[in-house]
């Protein structure tokens, strides 16, 4: 019982001192590869990067000692933290403080979901997710999360757009009118490193060696190069004008946004009273809000949009301030330091008193010292209720990504996996990484395969690595401060890489047409409902699900017959003739109330076919379960039949239907000597009567028979 709710415990049976050291090395070199990663993968989630370093100190040491697989490496993931951008975008503003309260409480509602799953031992439910649909929505995620990441690639900005696609372009088109070349060399660079030293050598983190590298360059080149200054200081009427325009129709935002959440509270309880007339004027009220905020949000991002496009050059005064003009404006007589400088224009009003200009690249910047606060997040029900379909399908895809990874491991490892265990383990790790501001979290694949090449015996491997993160936390954030933003791009467009599959599809199409079909209509609805990922997924669920009903309501029903190897094969596939007298129908499937009037029209269409049939044999070898319609169908075929003057026996009844049989009264009806345990006793028995006076010289179905006599 103690191992069941404590599965750490079976670590330390025959642990050594040599184990204790392997799992250390192995937990600082996964720590190595995380703490970047993880830095990268919360921007692509929508949050500062510091709470990447937040979501790595609970998650992998909680999974690791509450879960069932020793190796796996648990943390930040791509998949995962676009699907928390996605479920998010809508509710609130990427960054903001309701947005990151918003992420915490989806990493509880997550870790929630999966802990329940995990307890009611219901881990199958992941088999929704079939391989097609997962893999063509993998395909699609890793083109999404490369392309998301270019805008950092070339250093430019741009509002998303409704369609990722949409953004994709806006990207493409300000690279083409501003891009800024150190960073895009910066982020080349990154590249360079890491496949250089991937190629190299394996073993050696190069993903931190990458990060080293370029943050040293970007602190000793001044790769920043940013000023705050006064409105004042910005030399054009027309670009203040923008700049209080934007400010007052953000502001406005803000204000309507918080009218609306009142008059929302005004609906609910008017809706509580039963007040018809007050529930109108709420529901004006509300539609009209919506309304305006649109508006509103609309003229803001056409300020955005004008102010991102500019470029200003900078004067050094003779006050010693920097006055910025737009390009080709600055008056003669007065010398540009030749930067091209941009105003940095983010989702929220800018402060007239200190606006920052870019001369440089975008860094990370300032990271807050220290661990975060340990609350239980807010929960708002409202808020829980739109996320709670995101948070489900986060929590299975991630469980699916994480337990696909432990299999593999144990393959290799000869370890035992329970998944409901991981279940336990990924749950607890979502809800108590939630109290200290973690976002969803996952198993890593990279990071699980690191753990494993690097010797990790037990998952204090994942403890070791959490200690990292903290001491990081602790002590060395001000060394990340001068990380280049293009360079966690490169991070992130460097892990997606291999998570591309093409040969997915081929396997797919090759097994089954159809889930070949499911596999690539998953791709495509994903790309082109992204950032709306949920539809991607859903699509590809009810394409896998309507395949499945719809074989399970038409099953495979072969008319049998006796091939060249004497076994007894589908007459049509084979091309084989079938016996006159007798039809041999073997019926693949379970026989329940969607599929049982299918086997009565075959078996009609049969009897009309075949005007000299004096016997059915119906192979029930591939009917494994049977509810009461398909007994009744049963039943009635037996008075049809027979009232159509042809026998009817069945073979091969397995227990499990036969005890559904039985306690029908089934074999009183159809008869104890027409039940035969095998096809091959079944021909033997029903072979003199069908044939007696027949004209079939040779029966199609006797040769093994005669063989066998």
């Amino acid at each position: 019982m103690l191992d069941k709710i404590f599965p750490f415990l079976g670590w330390f049976r025959n642990y050594s001192a040599e184990a204790f050291r392997a799992d250390a090395l192995a937990g600082l070199t996964v720590a190595l590869v995380l703490i970047p990663q993880s830095m990268a993968y919360a921007q692509l989630a929508g949050l500062p990067p510091y709470y990447g370093l937040y979501a790595s100190f609970l998650p992998p040491m909680t999974a690791a000692l509450f879960g069932s697989s020793r190796q796996l490496a648990t943390g930040p993931v791509a998949v995962v933290s676009l699907m928390t951008s996605a479920s998010l975008a809508p509710l609130a503003t990427a960054g903001g403080e309701g947005y990151i309260a918003y992420a915490i409480l989806l990493a509880l509602m997550v870790g929630l979901f999966q802990f329940g799953l995990g307890v009611l031992r219901l881990g199958v439910v992941v088999n929704f997710l079939s391989h097609p649909v997962v893999n063509g929505f993998t395909n699609a995620a890793a083109i999404i999360i490369a392309t998301s990441q270019l805008s950092k690639m070339f250093g430019v900005y741009v509002d998303n757009a409704e369609h990722h696609y949409e953004t994709v372009f806006r990207v493409v088109d300000a690279a083409f009118n501003y891009t800024h070349w150190p960073t895009f060399i910066m982020g080349l660079g990154a590249f360079a490193v890491m496949y250089g030293l991937r190629w190299l050598n394996p073993r050696i983190p190069n993903v931190l060696v990458a990060v080293a590298i370029t943050t040293f360059i970007s602190w000793a080149t001044g790769f920043e190069h940013k000023t705050f200054v006064p409105i004042s200081s910005v030399e054009s009427n027309e670009v203040k004008g923008l700049i209080k325009k934007f400010n007052s129709e953000t502001t406005q935002v803000d204000e309507l946004a918080r009218q609306r959440t009142e008059a929302y509270k005004r609906l609910d309880d008017a809706k509580m009273k039963g007040d018809p007339k007050v529930t109108l004027k709420a529901e004006y009220d509300v539609t009209i809000l919506n309304h305006e905020i649109e508006h509103a949000k609309a003229e803001a991002a056409i300020a955005r949009a004008a102010l991102r496009r500019l470029k200003f050059e900078g004067v050094q005064a003779a006050d010693g301030v920097m006055r910025f003009y737009p390009r080709n404006q600055v008056p003669s007589g007065l010398e540009s330091d030749g930067r091209t400088w941009i105003l940095r224009v983010g989702n929220k009003p800018l402060n007239e008193e200190k606006l920052i200009f870019n001369g440089g690249g975008a860094v990370v910047g300032e990271i807050p010292k220290g661990l975060p606060s340990f609350t239980v997040p807010n929960l708002d029900f409202k808020v829980m209720a739109h996320l709670f379909p995101f948070a489900a399908i986060i929590a299975l895809l991630g469980f699916m990504e994480a337990i696909s990874i432990a299999k593999a491991m144990a393959a290799k490892t000869g370890q035992r996996l329970d998944p409901n265990q991981e279940l336990i383990g990924q749950g607890l790790s979502n809800m108590i990484g939630a109290v200290g501001k973690s976002y969803p979290v996952s198993g890593s694949f990279s990071r699980s395969a690191v753990n494993l090449q690097a010797g990790a015996v037990t998952g204090l491997s994942s403890v070791f690595t959490s200690m990292a993160v903290v001491i990081v936390l602790m002590f060395l954030t001000p060394l990340l401060y001068h990380l280049p933003q293009s360079v966690l791009a490169a991070v992130i467009m460097m892990a997606v890489i291999g998570l591309i599959n093409v040969s997915g599809f081929v396997h797919a199409w090759r097994a089954q047409w159809y889930d070949g079909l499911i596999s690539v209509l998953s791709f495509i609805a994903t790309l082109v409902f992204a950032p709306h990922l949920d539809k991607g997924i859903m699509i590809g669920v009810a394409l896998s699900i309507g395949v499945f009903l719809y074989k399970n309501m038409r099953p495979k029903m072969a008319s049998l017959a006796r091939a060249e190897d004497e076994a007894l094969r589908c007459a049509e596939t084979y091309g084989l003739k079938e016996c006159a007298y007798i039809a041999m129908v073997r019926f693949d499937g379970p026989l329940f109330f969607a599929n049982a009037s299918f086997l009565e029209d075959k078996i009609t269409e049969i009897l009309t076919r075949k005007k000299d049939l004096r016997h059915i044999i119906i192979v029930a070898n591939g009917i494994n379960d049977m509810d009461a319609s398909g007994e009744e169908t049963l039943s009635l075929l037996i008075d049809r039949v027979r009232s159509a003057g042809v026998d009817i026996s069945m073979s091969g009844v397995n227990e499990a239907v036969m005890k559904v049989l039985k306690r029908t009264h089934f074999p009183e009806k159809i008869g104890e000597d027409h039940l035969y345990p095998t096809m091959e006793k079944a021909i033997m028995s029903v072979y003199e009567t069908s044939h007696r006076g027949g004209k079939e010289e040779v029966c199609p179905l006797l040769r093994a028979c005669r063989l066998a006599a």
